[in-house]
């Protein structure tokens, strides 16, 4: 492990100024004269891992496009373009004097902004008196920049939090203390894998967007985005327990399973309790697993009246260690039938199958037959007080269910699950 450090602002900043040449217009600028959002970039599609966060600072000025329309996510962010955006997403006071750097002349394009980067403490310069403005900037040293420049307090245990990272070996000494903070502060963001934080890789300019917004909802300056690459941190008593949120979309497929019965029955018209079994591992791109095979899915048989239907609506999932988490999920409506006669058998009816406490009062009452089991009625619901219901009819109709292929649940809303 290696060895904890203080938090040394003067040296990590000067540090976090550090990048390499190119020759990229502007990324930033203060106040662009027509607003884009990501939808207008013909580069960023809806559905681009940071496409929320660009759209976001592109609505509030804080960056910019290019003429031809384009973002350009994938380029490397210089020192001065990096001065640009942060000082156009923060309006520090400022904590010391600006100074004049040998290489920036007075008409550089990002001048004003690079002098106000230096005094409110987001960059330093090097010796001699140097910025180098077209220097391109590395993953940590964003990360290093905004941490000091808006004070973030290295947590106690910043070597655990670091420890989070497969890479942590490759993070510079001047910034594991501020990426520790960073961190904490959910202010990291990985694609595609949580893990690999790439400390020393030339910074994107959807990366860039990425930290500098998730500064600014650590500021309170902008509303949380769900997103699945956000590291979030989440520190017990000080234990240093680190869980990362990870955001199951909206749409995802939840392959399940019910033991107990190869058939359900039910009436159109009765909720009935039912719980049923993740039948195999819902793991990410990275195959981290976030809903683990086993895990019970707690919830209703529902009627869906206007389809004369019964649907499975979860409300719950508990893992197998116990952890539970609300879900809203619902499978497809089912509204296969089957019919019950006078004069059918109900050993044949109830073979390999559970029921609803309608459908058992429906099968008792129509077929004459009072001997179903308790265990074959689904939440072991009393089915004496229904019968009434069904008498004098020769046969009824009910929803006939296959649990392992009829309830596989598709998931409404977005669904944040913690992994540790």
């Amino acid at each position: 492990m290696a060895k904890k450090m203080k938090f040394q602002p003067k040296i990590a900043g000067l540090m976090a100024s550090v990048m390499t040449a190119g020759t990229l217009a502007p990324l930033a600028i203060s106040a662009p004269s027509v607003a884009q959002t990501s939808s207008s970039f013909f580069d960023v599609s809806s559905n681009y891992w940071a496409a929320p966060f660009i759209q976001q600072l592109a609505q509030r000025g804080v960056i910019a496009g290019f003429p031809d329309g384009s973002f350009r996510p994938d380029a490397p962010v210089t020192r001065a373009q990096f001065a640009s955006m942060v000082t156009a997403a923060f309006q520090k006071s400022q904590i010391r004097q600006p100074i004049r750097f040998n290489d920036v002349p007075a008409n550089f394009w990002a001048n004003s902004a690079i002098q106000r980067a230096y005094s409110t403490g987001f960059l330093s310069g090097y010796p001699g008196n140097i910025f180098q403005p077209n220097q391109e900037i590395p993953r940590e040293q964003v990360l290093v920049s905004l941490a000091n420049g808006l004070q973030f307090n290295t947590p106690n245990n910043p070597e655990n939090v670091l420890s989070y990272y497969n890479d942590s070996f490759n993070i510079s000494g001047f910034a594991r203390n501020p990426i520790a903070a960073a961190t904490v502060n959910n202010m990291v963001v990985n694609h595609p894998n949580l893990r690999n934080l790439n400390p020393r890789a030339v910074a994107t300019r959807a990366q860039v967007a990425a930290f500098i917004y998730q500064a600014l909802v650590r500021n309170n300056q902008a509303s949380a985005i769900n997103s699945p690459y956000i590291v979030a941190w989440n520190n017990n008593n000080g234990g240093g327990n680190g869980s990362v949120a990870v955001i199951i979309p909206e749409g995802t497929r939840i392959p399940v399973r019910y033991a107990q019965a190869e058939k359900i029955l039910v009436t159109k018209d009765e909720t009935a309790p039912l719980t049923l079994t993740v039948a195999q591992n819902i793991v990410t791109e990275q195959g981290a697993v976030v809903i683990p095979s086993g895990s019970r899915v707690i919830g209703q048989l529902r009627p869906v009246k206007e389809q004369g239907g019964s649907q499975f609506v979860a409300e719950r999932i508990v893992f197998p260690n116990g952890t539970e988490y609300r879900v809203n999920a619902k499978s497809e409506v089912i509204t296969r039938t089957e019919t019950v006669r006078r004069g059918s058998r109900t050993a044949s009816i109830a073979r390999n199958a559970v029921l609803g406490a309608g459908a058992a009062a429906a099968v008792s009452a129509v077929t004459g037959d009072r001997a179903i089991a308790t265990e074959e009625v689904l939440g072991g619901a009393a089915i004496g007080g229904l019968i009434g219901l069904f008498f004098g009819r020769q046969s009824v109709d009910l929803i006939a269910i296959n649990p392992n292929t009829d309830l596989q649940m598709t998931i409404g809303e977005n669904l944040q699950i913690s992994l540790r």
